[in-house]
């Protein structure tokens, strides 16, 4: 595997999560190596030696599920796999961003290229050529039970390969009169069996979680800084007592972002320092640092199911065709709802911080929600309950999928992963963090610029001048404050806040 700018080369390794990032959401193309296409077709030459042999083969010459005791004759295998798609493309709710669906295609492309699934060499490139050309099949929400893999949303991308179902083009518009494409023993159900759909979805949280994480770090500090906490509690020899390596990090962004800083620099002395902050300041590296080493298995994870070959039947490298349960989900379910619990808590910490602004009794000398005349104004009231609700909300999603269970195809599968419905909570959880973090840097802001005339360290002043150039006004009476942490939310979710932070420890 390598990637380009403009393409990703899928060989017989896994892709990366950087590679998955840049098809599925900066468009990338894609084409197979050519050591892909001939490990493809070694992997073809076993399963048509096997069709023309008079035994049943699992998904070659037999159904499927419970009907896998079924033989199926010669003349009906390309029926078999025609039916076998249709009838598995049976998602509905509404549409899946489009991003999804090519991580996804993408994923089960790598699979291909292992030539562990027999395919023909000519449909694997078709599939390619899809995704390349920025076709993208709709797939609705609800149909996977992330057991055996993905089969539903994999389905429609299969259907789309067929010439069937709906699809759109790089612009969102429906794309009619696609031309139609057969498929032959075995192709049907390599294409829909694998974890692709949960791992995609894994992949881009990680992606985005590293942002996520590095911002939550840089908000924590703005808070310490315009809170007039102390900054002692962040010192390396104190965070080395508990050698957790994500907390570690985390202490370390804190300090760098604070290093410089004035409004610090006003309280450091022995009649001002504070013994110790509240938990939400206090334990800022220890909640993100967890949440950072529970990326890091996350992340250790996801790229093991990259490197597999998920199929079933699978063709091992000696040339036997063997059932195989390696479509399971629970490896990748687990993690995904790991991700939700560590998200929610980052969530939770950073609102307290942004209600402690608001707190009179709290705040060490803010006005009362840091209004401009309290009364009159409600300063950003309901900006914290914007951020509550957000978290209450949190919560809820951190309740895991992968523990519920219902059986399905005749109790064949009588045990389900789950791992779609983890993966997709996650994405909604992943942007209230974004949002959340967005209130409490747009807050600390306010109150930095409160401070006046002690000046901020040139990191937070840096986020500071970032949101007022975005059009964020600084203190005042009240405007129209929705538009203002939409933009807060954008600058934090485009990695405008954490490209500072990457300054800072440069």
């Amino acid at each position: 595997m390598s990637t380009t700018t403009a393409t990703v080369v899928v060989g017989t390794g896994p892709v990366s999560i950087a590679d998955v990032v840049a098809v599925a959401r900066h468009g990338a193309g894609v084409r197979l190596s050519d050591e892909a296409l001939a490990a493809i077709s070694r992997g073809r030459a076993v399963v048509d030696e096997l069709a023309a042999d008079t035994a049943p083969h699992y998904g070659i010459s037999t159904g499927f599920g419970a009907l896998a005791t079924l033989s199926i004759p010669a003349e009906k295998r390309r029926d078999l796999q025609r039916s076998l798609v249709r009838s598995h493309a049976a998602s509905t709710g509404p549409e899946v961003e489009r991003e999804v669906v090519r991580a996804l295609m993408l994923l089960r492309l790598s699979t291909l290229a292992t030539g562990h699934t027999g395919v023909r060499s000519e449909t694997a490139s078709a599939y390619a050529a899809l995704l390349d050309a920025g076709l993208t099949p709709v797939v609705r929400e609800y149909g996977s039970l992330g057991c055996s893999g993905d089969l539903a949303p994999l389905a429609h991308c299969a259907l789309a390969l067929m010439g069937e179902g709906e699809v759109r083009d790089a612009s969102g518009a429906l794309v009619h009169d696609l031309p139609p494409y057969t498929l032959t023993e075995k192709e049907g159900l390599a294409l829909i069996n694998g974890t692709d759909g949960m791992l995609g979805m894994l992949a881009l949280a990680l992606h985005d979680l590293a942002n996520l994480l590095d911002t939550a770090d840089v908000a924590a500090a703005m808070s310490v800084e315009s809170l007039l906490g102390t900054d002692a509690v962040f010192a390396r020899d104190l965070q080395g007592l508990r050698p957790h390596p994500g907390q570690a990090e985390s202490a370390a962004n804190i300090r760098a972002v604070l290093h410089g800083s004035g409004i610090m620099a006003s309280h450091q002395t022995p009649e001002c320092t504070r013994v110790q902050d509240a938990y939400s300041l206090r334990c800022a590296p220890q909640v993100h640092g967890a949440a950072r080493d529970t990326v890091a298995h996350a992340t250790a994870v996801a790229e093991r199911e990259l490197a597999a070959a998920i199929d079933n039947p699978v063709i091992t490298d000696d040339g036997r065709v063997e059932s195989n349960g390696n479509f399971h989900g629970a490896p990748v379910g687990y993690v995904l709802d790991f991700l939700a619990i560590a998200v929610a808590d980052v969530a939770s910490m950073s609102e307290r911080r942004t209600d402690r602004f608001l707190d009179v009794a709290r705040s060490n000398g803010l006005p009362p929600f840091l209004a401009h005349d309290p009364g009159v104004d409600s300063g950003l009231m309901i900006a914290q309950y914007t951020a509550a609700g957000l978290v209450s909300e949190l919560k809820r999603l951190a309740v895991p999928a992968s523990v519920d269970s219902i059986p399905s195809s005749a109790m064949q599968e009588d045990h389900v992963s789950m791992g779609w419905h983890a993966a997709r909570k996650l994405r909604r959880a992943i942007d209230g963090l974004t949002r959340v973090l967005g209130i409490e840097i747009l807050t600390a802001a306010r109150a930095m610029d409160l401070r006046a005339p002690l000046e901020p360290s040139p990191v937070t002043g840096a986020v500071r001048d970032l949101l007022r150039a975005a059009g964020i006004p600084g203190p005042g009476p009240d405007t129209y404050l929705s538009p203002d942490l939409e933009t807060a939310a954008d600058a934090v979710r485009d990695g405008q806040i954490a490209a500072v932070l990457t300054g800072a420890r440069a």
